[in-house]
């Protein structure tokens, strides 16, 4: 297994809950038997990009502020298992389009300036619930309703009890205004300010 060097850093992007949201998901851990997700790493992943040179953080950060204004309504209504890395996991029986479209949209931009990425398994947008798992029963559960806002550039930094992620930039998907103003034609200001 590779080591990371101190210039280089684990990365991927990310949509991030809310407080409420997350509350709602561990709620979902309770059955399941495995190392469960803490609290503050609960995240659907857009993109990993594995080992990254730090130097790469500003224009990583900069690719994240260029998204599309994307926020959605995620109802998160089923839970499952994927049995070759024993993971369980919620995720959703119909995914938005806005979800997928939000992922290509990242997809194509990592392309477009040459950065590396997992692109060897197709886009399955859930959260992990718990690592080393066993199958989990059938859970009945008021579906979870995750207005989801927030994305994010995140460090897994590993240590003894697992992963810990690290949010290094984060920016709110809803809808901006764009000014010209002294920093520039591409300064978004968000509609709320």
């Amino acid at each position: 297994m590779p080591t990371q060097s101190q210039d280089s850093l684990r990365l991927f992007y990310a949509l991030w809950p809310d407080a409420g949201t997350r509350t709602d998901l561990m709620q979902l851990q309770y059955p399941l038997h495995g190392r469960k997700s803490p609290y503050e790493n609960l995240h659907i992943t857009l993109a990993f990009l594995g080992p990254q040179p730090s130097a790469l953080l500003p224009v990583l950060k900069d690719i994240l502020t260029q998204l599309p204004a994307a926020a959605m309504t995620l109802t998160i209504d089923r839970v499952g298992y994927f049995n070759r890395n024993r993971i369980a996991w919620a995720g959703m029986h119909a995914v938005p389009e806005r979800l997928l479209g939000l992922q290509r949209d990242l997809v194509q931009t990592l392309t477009q300036h040459e950065i590396a990425f997992d692109n060897e398994t197709r886009f399955k947008p859930h959260i992990t619930l718990a690592r080393d798992a066993t199958l989990p029963p059938d859970i009945l559960f008021t579906p979870i309703t995750w207005r989801a806002n927030q994305a994010a550039l995140v460090q897994s930094v590993t240590g003894p009890d697992g992963p810990r992620y690290e949010v290094l930039a984060m920016r709110s998907l809803d809808e901006v205004l764009w000014s010209q103003d002294e920093r520039g034609p591409n300064s978004a200001i968000d509609s709320a300010a």
